[in-house]
């Protein structure tokens, strides 16, 4: 049995902000893949030079704090299904640690700001960390997607 130090808390500092043209949970795509939207991600000046060579990935991850979420509860239902799931089982924002990611596309870099298409979040949610999308490391081909793969329909035009 491993035995682990009792950690009491994790602090953590948003590196910068994410602006979208969505001011609501309601007006917001539920995944990027789903979003043709337009945002900025703006990263703080003393984080500038960590945009270094940035510029020649096509795809970004967005590791971002979800300001705007209420209470968890352990059982959910996903927008994407009428049935209620474990929340771990799910992309629900509300989370004991609400942190959220989004893969999406770099449209532009200038200065500290990188202009990105498929945004889903709130506008001004707070930035946590950059990541480049690299499909050797992030792309799986052999998965299982649980319930998912069964899933009661409510958004049928985002399927067809």
């Amino acid at each position: 049995m491993v035995t682990y130090k009792k950690i009491n808390i994790i602090e953590m500092h948003p590196i910068g902000v994410i602006h979208s043209p969505f001011k609501s949970k309601s007006e917001t795509p539920i995944q990027p893949v789903f979003s043709s939207s337009i945002g900025e991600v703006e990263v703080f000046s003393s984080y500038l030079d960590g945009l270094i060579d940035l510029d020649g990935f096509s795809h970004i991850i967005l590791i971002y704090y979800f300001n705007n979420t209420e209470n968890f509860q352990l059982k959910v239902k996903p927008f994407l299904d009428n049935k209620v799931h474990g929340l771990f089982s799910t992309r629900h924002p509300n989370r004991p640690n609400p942190i959220g990611i989004s893969i999406v596309e770099i449209i532009q870099i200038s200065g500290n700001l990188i202009t990105v298409k498929g945004i889903d979040v709130i506008d001004l949610t707070p930035l946590l960390d950059i990541k480049p999308y690299i499909p050797d490391f992030d792309v799986r081909t052999s998965t299982r997607t649980g319930w998912y793969k069964n899933r009661n329909r409510n958004y049928p035009e985002i399927f067809e």
